[in-house]
């Protein structure tokens, strides 16, 4: 397992929590105290992952996260690893272009499990994605773009992947779990309210679209077709 992983992190102690967890299963870490250091490493060199605090010392991590929405070269998953456990800082961490959100104090076994399943995930072969169509809603999985009534709608990666994952379900129930380890590759207990807060923000940002997406009370949620 040839994986190179970025650790930003201020608290000397997590950090070498981290690395020591990752290395025993054969990655390779990089360590950097702060967002200035964690921007100068990326000028140089593209990690596979990286794992980032939000509150550093000389600023926040989620700067970090808008600027690698923005940036040239192969995409780095973010994997958050913070203090702030507010849903109102895990939804800003995923609208900033966060793969994953883990608050402190976190087991160092789950952070691995996460950490395997996103680059899991990026590994897969892809077959020819098809577009898929629904009356005025239009989902690319080649382009990564969904349309409503033909305008482009911007999405975070996990919420196209969500949406992508219930449409190709389309008219069967998909339980919170199941969507959890078909979009974020892991079904961990205790975090099904994951798959709640990202369903609201796509609805909302779907707009007339966000009927396709019912929620089936008790059970999970369903892409009508």
């Amino acid at each position: 397992m040839d994986f190179h992983v970025l650790i930003v992190e201020d608290e000397e102690d997590i950090a070498r929590l981290i690395a020591r967890t990752l290395e025993k299963e054969g990655f390779r870490t990089s360590v950097v105290r702060n967002l200035s250091e964690a921007q100068n490493f990326l000028a140089r060199k593209e990690p596979d992952l990286i794992v980032l605090d939000l509150m550093l010392p000389d600023g926040d991590g989620l700067e970090l996260c808008k600027e690698l929405r923005f940036r040239k070269g192969k995409e780095i998953p973010v994997v958050v690893v913070t203090a702030k456990g507010e849903e109102v800082d895990r939804i800003l961490g995923f609208e900033m272009g966060a793969d994953d959100y883990i608050v402190k104090p976190f087991s160092p076994r789950e952070l691995l499990l996460r950490i395997k399943a996103i680059l899991r995930r990026l590994q897969k072969p892809k077959e020819p994605p098809q577009t898929l169509r629904f009356d005025f809603l239009e989902i690319d999985p080649q382009k990564v773009e969904v349309r409503v009534e033909g305008k482009p709608v911007r999405l975070t990666r996990t919420e196209f992947n969500l949406l992508l994952a219930l449409a190709e379900a389309r008219g069967k129930v998909l339980s919170r779990e199941v969507l959890l380890d078909k979009v974020w590759g892991y079904t961990f207990e205790g975090y099904a309210r994951t798959v709640d807060t990202h369903i609201r923000r796509l609805r909302k940002k779907l707009g007339p679209a966000a009927e396709f997406v019912e929620t089936v009370w008790g059970i999970g949620y369903r892409f009508r077709s």
